[in-house]
Formats: structure tokens, sequence, C-alpha cells
């Protein structure tokens, strides 16, 4: 009952663009794709339409789930809360590996999706008892007029806002979804320069430039590397992201090194095996010893580098097991109630 005709819904005039005369360069993500009339960008999400931009899938939904936050992942923001999380079709980068190429690869499904308003959104928040939002599964950045609307309703209504992004959106919409309410986000650093420009097709500093102004801004960054073996499993460019990770954004940004499983192009043309154990673990002991204090393996169930310990006294802190939490001992001012070091946690 909250879905409507998703061809007369989709079409909205994106809110950052730039007229070249015959031409219009679109400012949302670092792409700045300049698009002819009747042609679309990159990402096949945004159209020059009479000498104007527009999003082809405002609200358009691909997919929709209510999710334990720690899925996103997110493990030091709002622990055990759930996320109403949405996503559409389309990517910004060229990744072979994508774990999600079933909505991010496909631009021909664009059309075939539900639509669901903001005002619809916020409602399903509360029907599914969740506390805040997540613009995730694809790249949300190709939702940014669609972020930017949700994102206000729910501030008002007292959600959170989440985004799992790749990071490479513009200053320009960095800045608005801060000011429409964003409150955290989960960045993508999928390697050094080499690996992200010849894989995904994009400018690595970018990316960073943008998790530092997010973190300078307030916003909780956490940041997520997808170990895939043969492609940035080096100890060079773990021991970079580590220490980048600590001097652009701090010792306690938790770092996610997560298992990667064939997929995509990599599963098909080129085939990559899923990451070892041995990998995983290597690259939790690389941040742990460039100085990160937070680094868990992920998509790995029941591991026990899915836990947060202090990083003082290494007194168990929060249990997890396949995104839940298990136990909580923290004290209610976010201390260690072992030795009291005050640990980073968003509630």
């Amino acid at each position: 009952m909250f879905f409507l005709n998703l061809l007369t819904m989709a079409f909205k005039e994106a809110i950052l663009q730039e007229s070249l005369g015959q031409e219009v360069r679109c400012l949302t993500c670092e792409k700045k794709c300049i698009i002819s009339e009747g042609a679309t960008g990159f990402c096949k999400t945004r159209k020059n339409i009479g000498g104007k931009i527009y999003t082809l899938v405002y609200g358009e939904i691909s997919s929709l789930s209510a999710n334990p936050i720690e899925k996103k992942p997110f493990y030091h923001f709002f622990p055990g809360s759930k996320a109403l999380t949405v996503g559409t079709w389309g990517c910004n980068f060229t990744c072979p590996w994508c774990q999600n190429y079933e909505i991010s690869k496909f631009p021909e499904k664009i059309g075939k999706g539900i639509y669901l308003s903001p005002e619809k959104f916020i409602e399903l928040i509360k029907i599914y008892n969740c506390q805040g939002t997540s613009i995730s599964f694809n790249e949300p950045t190709l939702l940014l007029e669609y972020s930017l609307d949700v994102f206000k309703l729910a501030k008002y209504y007292g959600y959170y806002n989440t985004y799992v992004t790749n990071g490479y959106m513009t200053e320009k919409a960095l800045f608005l979804l801060i000011e429409a309410g964003l409150d955290a986000m989960n960045i993508d650093i999928k390697g050094d320069e080499r690996v992200v420009a010849h894989y995904c097709g994009a400018d690595v500093e970018k990316i960073w430039r943008n998790a530092r102004i997010a973190k300078e801004k307030g916003i909780w960054i956490e940041i997520t590397t997808l170990i895939i073996p043969g492609v940035n499993d080096s100890e060079e460019i773990l021991r970079n992201i580590a220490k980048r990770i600590k001097n652009e954004l701090g010792k306690d940004t938790p770092w996610h090194v997560n298992r990667y499983f064939p997929a995509y192009k990599f599963e098909w043309e080129s085939y990559h095996p899923p990451t070892s154990l041995e990998t995983l673990e290597k690259a939790r002991y690389i941040g742990k010893d460039e100085g990160l204090e937070y680094v868990y393996c992920g998509n790995v169930p029941g591991h026990f580098f899915e836990n947060t310990y202090c990083p003082k006294c290494n007194f168990l802190l929060i249990k997890r097991y396949a995104l839940r939490v298990l136990e909580y001992k923290l004290t209610f001012d976010n201390k260690c109630p072992q030795c009291g070091k005050k640990i980073p946690i968003i509630k």
C-alpha cells in the first residue's frame, strides 16, 4: 500500500549541475560528467533533458530492508539498532568484483523498481521499528536528491541518517548531505592510488578528502576495505591505508577489513578466490601495528575479531555474532568497566 506508480514519480531535476551551452556538467559526483542533450552520464541515472539534468531514480527503490546497523558495517554507531535501508540502480565505479552487481551493474533496470516517497519511507521506519535510515546497497550518491529529502524528514522525527558509500561525491554534494542531517558514513577505501584508478576508475585522493571533511564536520566515520587476493592484499597497500586512517582520521576510527567472495567479473571472467582467514587476520594485525585502536574482521560470523575490545586493557566490551550484539558491557558514559578508558560510541 506504500508504493505508487514509478513512471510518474522517479524524475526530478538534479540539484547540482552546470550549464555549458549545449551540454550540461553533472556536479553530483567527482566523475563530473558532461552530458549532451538526450544522453545520460556514466552512472546512467542522470539525463540531459532540454538542457537540464534530471535524476531518473528519485525514490526508485531496487532494494529495501530493515537491517542491523552492524551490517553496514557500523560497530561504534548506535550498536544494536536497526536502520531502514534502501538503494536504487547503478554505480559510478567500475569495480569488477562488485558484491551487489545485480543492482549496480544493470542500468537497463532503471524504471523497473518501486517508488517510495520520502514520507512513506519515514512511515516504514516506524512500522519496522527502526531507529534510523541508511542509503546503501548500490552507491547512495546516485540518490542524492532523494537522500536530502529523506534526511530532513528523518531528523524532524528524531531518526539518525547514514550513508554506506564509495565516498566519491563532490564537496558540494557532501556539504548538502551534512546540512540535511547526515550523521554517519561508512566509506569504502578499496586500495591505493593504482588499485582505485585501475579497477574502479576513480581518484582515491578525492575519497580521502571527503573522509577528512566529513570527520571535521562532526560526521561519524568508519572505514571498510574489502580484502581481495591479488588486488589489494599486499602489506604495502594495507599499511598505507592503516597509516592514513590514523594520521588523517584518527586512531579511534574503526577499520573493517572484510572478507571477499567471488562475484561479478571476478567470478565469471577472471576468478579470484575468497579471502583466506590468514590474510584477513594479517590485515587486522597490520592495522593494530600501525596504531589503530579498533580493527574488525568482517564477513566471518563468529570470528573473535568482530568483537570490540578495550584498546588499553583488552577487556571484551561488545560481543557480536553474525551482526547481532550479544553482550554490551560499556558503562552508561561509554567507558570500559575494567580500566575506565573512554570508548568512542555514538548512541
